[in-house]
């Protein structure tokens, strides 16, 4: 039986989709090992792969040790930057502690999610095996749009969009180059990569894209090693939602959900405030999940529901809209169930997907974390949930995505790389 390596790191959010893919890839006939934090040892027992740890926690990377905050970072990608490194030395101590594991090297492929292929393309390179570069978001070079940490440039600046993505391959690099090239050394066996990384001869290898080409138009400077698969979208187990919680939903037209997920927050009491003001002057019914940020901690309205959990392919059918951080994994499942989305972004990639939701028509201008008032987030759930244009254009985008099968696809690719017939 072929074995498989699945290294991803991230919050929950981040690390879903590749448990759900090698779930997939373990019903066809592989063997499956994910390495990822510890924290996550009941999500990926409950998809019944084997587990390897790398201690930590998720919640260490958006809240660092140096006090600042990385989900209020924005697009200051250089506070993000000095916000994860400080906890970079003790991740990459970790990885290559984990990875140094003799049982880890017991595998035939590693499918990788850390950028640059980073520890997965060096272990590969030892055991001359395959590397999958796995992802959920567009992180490969392309002069079609910026690295999705930086904002659109100016178009006098001809040379501004390659430059973004050398800018981040560089703040990521200085962060582990000295981790790696001491564990290729005396671990590996191998010379020091260069000053520069390898980020190039990475972005050659074959590459998984787990969303869906009609949210994400394949750049023309992609080659052949970019797969498009798809969303790799858990397939929920039955679920019964509590006794309040289907009252409510039956009680009235469908509300609006808004949560921000893996996103904490400095002060929750205001962050709830201006939420409940918003729902208030929209006049929607609404269901509010706490997350990471907390927000919700306090007595509420009838028109509100208080959320603890429900999972999102259950739950995102029933509302009007989605209100949320714009993390991939949440905006893939409000595509997925062709709903209007708002979207209040807090950094990185969150910033990159409100503009494809205006360029797709489903959804209205993003409302930032840093401009968050109440009246701007009421004036656009009422955009999202009134306007017909975007309720046909999501419904229509849904459709086309429901469609696709991501995890079946992906599996289809990785035994031809991996050599095993079909």
């Amino acid at each position: 039986m072929p074995h498989l390596t699945i290294l991803a790191l991230g919050s929950r959010g981040d690390v879903l989709p590749y448990v759900v893919l090698g779930a997939g890839l373990q019903a066809s006939g592989f063997a499956v090992r994910m390495v990822t934090f510890a924290s996550f040892a009941p999500l990926v027992a409950r998809h019944n792969l084997e587990f390897t740890a790398v201690p930590g926690d998720a919640e260490q990377i958006t809240t660092s040790s140096s006090g600042i905050s990385l989900a209020e970072s924005g697009y200051n990608v250089w506070r993000m930057w000095r916000s994860l490194k400080a906890s970079y030395w003790q991740l990459a101590a970790s990885i290559t502690q984990t990875l140094s594991q003799p049982a880890i090297w017991q595998t035939d492929a590693i499918l990788n999610q850390l950028p640059g292929g980073l520890f997965g393309f060096d272990l590969a390179e030892t055991l001359g095996i395959p590397h999958i570069n796995v992802a959920v978001m567009p992180l490969l070079r392309t002069r079609a749009f910026p690295m999705l940490a930086f904002p659109p440039g100016p178009a006098i600046l001809p040379g501004y969009t390659p430059l973004t993505y050398r800018v981040a391959e560089q703040l990521v690099w200085s962060g582990f180059r000295g981790a790696v090239n001491r564990w290729r050394q005396s671990v590996l066996g191998l010379p020091p990569q260069s000053f520069w990384g390898r980020f190039g001869e990475v972005g050659q290898l074959p590459t998984l894209l787990g969303f869906s080409e009609q949210i994400v138009p394949r750049p023309p400077d992609w080659g052949a090693n970019v797969h498009y698969t798809g969303y790799w979208r858990p397939q929920e187990p039955e679920w019964t939602p509590p006794e309040g919680l289907q009252c409510f939903l039956e009680a009235g037209v469908p509300p609006v959900f808004i949560g921000f997920g893996s996103m904490p927050v400095r002060d929750p009491q205001r962050v709830t405030q201006i939420v409940l003001k918003a729902i208030q002057l929209s006049g929607q019914r609404a269901i509010l999940h706490a997350g990471w940020a907390g927000i919700g901690d306090t007595a509420v309205p009838d028109a509100i529901y208080q959320l603890d959990y429900a999972p999102y392919g259950w739950l995102f059918p029933q509302m009007a809209a989605v209100v949320h951080h714009g993390g991939s994994g949440t905006t893939g499942f409000g595509f997925w169930a062709g709903l209007p989305t708002v979207l209040v972004p807090f950094l990185f990639d969150q910033f990159y997907w409100g503009r494809r939701i205006v360029a797709l028509g489903v959804g209205p201008e993003p409302v930032p974390y840093k401009a968050l008032t109440a009246e701007r987030l009421a004036a656009a759930i009422d955009t999202a949930v009134t306007s017909p244009h975007i309720r046909q254009r999501t419904a229509e985008l849904g459709q086309h995505i429901r469609q696709e099968d991501g995890v079946g696809t992906a599996v289809k690719i990785v035994k031809q790389i991996v050599g095993v017939k079909p």
